[in-house]
């Protein structure tokens, strides 16, 4: 029963204030506990009415146990006096504000505790501590994310989990260093195929875009191919990427055509093949299927790793004016794997020494973030202090 007290209330003033500091402070240390074990759980903030219900639960408890040990040891029988019950009010009002002011300080020793422990993210900032003295980077990752043109969008939801989020990455890192580490994290943690940012040397995000990678055999497949699924029966131990020849099945011994082993499954077989050759697989048809020695596959090699690598291929036009056509392919900082001519010709592997010219097309093999300052760079009639494309 709440409100009776081992010593009479109003007896003693001083008495009163004492216990109501004692509780109002056993009700700041219960939010304090709530709060850090609440960021440990939720990794999220206690809500203020979850942190009074705990921190005002301590008080009941101790009131209850104390006016019944007042009714039973002491002898009182008036429970519901007038100054019981302005002590209790007084006693709770104070308690519940000192429960909501310890829940956040407990989330905030939550915050940087787990931050200084090897959490690897957090959907708080950490304290100005933490991030001088402590070991730890904090990267804050923006409200507005964008897309990456060229590659499939991610998904709204991937980007609202992300939004916000502050990645938590060790000291003394170099800002190519951190950029590994970032990109690294998106696609363990987010499935993240494609990255382009731009960090500050404070190690804060100015640029953020996204892009998917990819799926399925499409990506892979050379110019003027097709794949096309047959009736067949592979032969034993023919894995993916072997090449192979397929026969008309039965007593015919005609060959059909030579095509790549991309997948098989029970007696269904993938096979990638020129386009045109591909029109005349019949589905009705069962067919036989030989495996050839290997043969190395320089396009597909190329593709498939190309499709793993952190770099990407793009194509630039130099417009006329440009940083790019006063330079040579050695000024460019990418790859520089072909240049379209103005007759329309393709010259692949230019020499480093060679001059590019306005209105030429430089095809190239780069991080996304370096093709986005190229494709400004082609474009821009006067180049600035920080362009990367041209080395001085």
């Amino acid at each position: 029963m709440i409100g009776t007290q081992l010593a009479p209330i109003g007896g003693d003033l001083l008495v009163d204030l004492a216990r109501i500091i004692v509780l109002t402070v056993l009700s700041g240390a219960i939010g304090v506990g709530i709060g850090c074990v609440h960021r440990w759980y939720a990794a999220e903030r206690v809500p203020d009415g979850l942190a009074v219900l705990v921190g005002l639960s301590g008080v009941a408890v101790y009131l209850n146990t104390a006016g019944a040990l007042g009714e039973i040891i002491g002898g009182q029988q008036e429970l519901a006096t007038p100054e019981a019950a302005v002590f209790n009010v007084v006693t709770f009002f104070v308690a519940g504000v000192a429960a909501v002011a310890g829940s956040r300080l407990g989330d905030r020793i939550g915050v940087d505790l787990f931050a200084a422990t090897g959490a690897t993210s957090i959907d708080a900032d950490v304290s100005r501590f933490v991030r001088t003295v402590g070991r730890v980077i904090t990267v804050k990752v923006p409200q507005e994310i964008e897309d990456m043109e060229g590659y499939a969008p991610v998904d709204d939801a991937t980007k609202e989990k992300l939004a916000g989020q502050t990645l938590l990455f060790p000291r003394r890192l170099t800002v190519d260093e951190l950029r590994k580490r970032f990109l690294e994290r998106l696609r363990v943690d987010y499935g993240i195929g494609h990255v382009d940012v731009d960090f500050t040397a404070d190690a804060e995000i100015e640029y953020l875009a996204l892009g998917g990678r990819e799926s399925g055999i499409g990506p892979t497949l050379p110019p003027a191919t097709a794949a096309v699924a047959v009736r067949a029966d592979p032969a034993n131990n023919a894995s993916p990427g072997d090449a192979v020849q397929l026969w008309l099945g039965g007593d015919s011994s005609k060959r059909v055509t030579t095509a790549e082993l991309r997948g098989t499954a029970d007696d269904t077989a993938t096979l990638a093949m020129d386009a045109e050759e591909a029109e005349s697989i019949d589905p009705e048809l069962r067919y036989r299927i030989v495996t050839l020695p290997i043969e190395p596959r320089v396009d597909r090699e190329f593709a498939a790793q190309l499709r793993a690598a952190e770099e990407t291929m793009g194509a630039v036009t130099v417009a006329d004016g440009s940083a790019l056509a006063r330079g040579t392919v050695a000024a460019i900082d990418a790859a520089v794997v072909a240049v379209r001519t103005l007759t329309g010709d393709v010259e692949a592997i230019p020499p480093r020494d060679r001059a590019i010219v306005a209105g030429e097309t430089v095809y190239v093999i780069a991080r996304p973030d370096r093709l986005r300052r190229l494709e400004a760079a082609a474009s821009a009639t006067e180049p600035t202090d920080d362009e990367p494309t041209a080395s001085r």
